[in-house]
């Protein structure tokens, strides 16, 4: 079975920003990097999306252009719920809380937000769930970097405290088989 990772295009939103579960747009003209994605799929597939626009403007496009046996947005593949971070600069979070974080954020859950692992506990759930099913043809998910880093960690064994090992950019497409 083939699965196509993409994580969404660049968002409006500056550098710098801490927008895990916000529901930002994406940043525009964007038409030459969907169809620069779009060239690198199967003809036909099954499409997931994150419920987030950002995604979902993306999927919304493959569905249109090429054969789309079934498509599905899940909330299970939103990126880290970042609680009270969300929209701040990374700068302004104070570092009593960021520093114990960035030393364990597999473990240590951001206030009124998750941690990595609860995120990973959410896309191990859909990958569960999703690929249990008899699929006959290629799985496409759009989602977000930390979404698509953990199901690489799912997918390769590698330690979620490694996670970022894994280089997932602005509107990459990475293929696994499984």
């Amino acid at each position: 079975m083939e699965i196509y990772l993409i994580r969404h295009t660049e968002t409006v939103c500056e550098k710098g920003i801490c927008y895990g579960q916000t529901d930002v747009n994406i940043a525009e003209p964007f038409e030459e990097v969907f169809k620069n994605i779009l060239s690198q799929l199967p003809s036909e597939a099954v499409l997931f999306t994150s419920p987030l626009k950002r995604c979902v403007i993306l999927a919304d496009y493959i569905q249109k252009n090429m054969k789309i046996h079934s498509y599905q947005k899940d909330p299970r593949l939103m990126e880290m719920n970042f609680g009270d971070w969300e929209m701040l600069s990374w700068n302004e979070i104070p570092q009593d809380q960021l520093n114990p974080w960035m030393e364990d954020f597999v473990n240590i859950k951001v206030s009124n937000g998750e941690s990595f692992t609860e995120l990973h506990e959410r896309t191990e759930s859909f990958l569960n769930e999703k690929l249990a099913k008899d699929v006959l043809h290629p799985i496409i998910i759009v989602a977000h970097a930390g979404s698509i880093r953990s199901i690489l960690c799912h997918q390769t064994s590698l330690p979620l405290k490694d996670a970022f090992q894994n280089n997932v950019d602005f509107g990459k497409v990475i293929r696994i088989k499984l």
